[in-house]
């Protein structure tokens, strides 16, 4: 009995949740240069560019903050919303992206990491520069101490030792941020986009919002220790591809069998099963893509939950399988991304 009673409510919660829907868009950006990695940069006129197309079109640029807290609340309930975030603190950010930000007045977030800009690596912002940026309204957030990889053990690093390291990690550099800037989100974007349950259940207990680099709408129905964020550069900076992202919507998933990015030893071809409110979807016109594999019809278990698995074993380091579905009645697409990240098959680790 409580278990139907549990599932009356859960059904009720999502039917509340379902009602106000609408999505908060989140751009992620590392350079805006001529002359930074293609694979992580856009330059000053594809900047321009996507920034005067907001203001044309009647986006509301909302700050990070207003967003994270209409999630948390489940009022996301205005439509057109976008959000900017850069990862890193790239001097390319003051020169560049600053100016044009201005003109528009749209407001933007910085995830820093504290040990570059300490160390003054080439490219990075100093904290003069970067407090140049708070005093015109940036807001300052976490980027771990020195952009590690969070999920990684040291060698014979219990797991109660790898959780201290990063909880300390993770403390000092929101620490530095206020000794610096004045300002403490608790926002965290994780570095390399990589997260495990683990490192998800760590930033709940210190209070902290978690940013991830899979591509997808925010809403109410996604995870506040992964929220997605569209990843914008090289190929993916086009115009043509960025108005359908400016316009998706956050898939209504109300359960998966496997939310835990990490995977485990030698199952390289997670079976992820996902159910979906389809009031606003055409089953039939879900689409997945698998990293690296192409495009795949979802296998359906009923109306609501659908099956997607690699054919192949994933690569080690990052993947991802994305799918999409058009709204019957709202225009735009329904967009979710599910993130993975593995070994090799020694146990160990991709170098970067």
């Amino acid at each position: 009995m409580l278990k139907n009673l549990m599932t009356a409510l859960c059904a009720i919660l999502f039917s509340a949740i379902a009602a106000k829907a609408d999505a908060v868009v989140i751009l992620q950006y590392h350079h805006v240069s001529d002359n930074t990695p293609k694979s992580t940069s856009v330059t000053p006129s594809q900047f321009a560019e996507q920034m005067q197309y907001l203001a044309d079109n009647d986006f509301s640029v909302i700050p990070l903050t207003q967003a994270v807290a209409q999630i948390k609340n489940q009022q996301v309930s205005k439509p057109k919303q976008v959000v900017i975030t850069f990862d890193d603190g790239y001097d390319s950010i003051i020169n560049n992206a600053a100016p044009i930000l201005a003109q528009h007045q749209f407001p933007y977030t910085v995830f820093i990491s504290v040990e570059p800009i300490e160390q003054a690596f080439k490219g990075m912002m100093s904290w003069q520069q970067i407090n140049q940026l708070v005093e015109q309204g940036a807001l300052m957030a976490n980027h771990s101490w020195a952009h590690e990889h969070l999920i990684r053990r040291l060698p014979d690093e219990t797991d109660g030792q790898w959780r201290e390291r990063i909880k300390q990690n993770l403390l000092n550099t929101e620490a530095k941020i206020l000794e610096k800037t004045g300002q403490s989100a608790k926002m965290l974007a994780y570095p390399y986009g990589e997260f495990d349950q683990q490192l998800a259940g760590l930033v709940t207990e210190l209070g902290f919002v978690g940013f991830g680099q899979q591509s997808g709408a925010a809403g109410p129905y996604s995870m506040l220790t992964g929220l997605p964020r569209f990843p914008v550069a090289h190929d993916y900076a086009d115009m043509a591809s960025l108005k359908t992202k400016f316009n998706s919507l956050n898939m209504p998933i109300t359960h998966m069998n496997i939310t835990d990015p990490l995977l485990p030893q030698g199952q390289w071809r997670p079976e992820l099963k996902v159910t979906i409110e389809t009031d606003d979807i055409n089953p039939a016109q879900v689409m997945c893509f698998i990293q690296g594999q192409g495009s795949q019809t979802p296998r359906w278990l009923d109306k609501n939950t659908f099956v997607v698995q690699a054919e192949q074993d994933l690569p080690a380091g990052r993947s991802r399988y994305n799918c999409t579905a058009p709204s019957i009645k709202q225009g735009g697409y329904y967009w979710f991304s599910q993130a993975w990240v593995r070994q090799k098959d020694d146990g160990t680790w991709v170098k970067e």
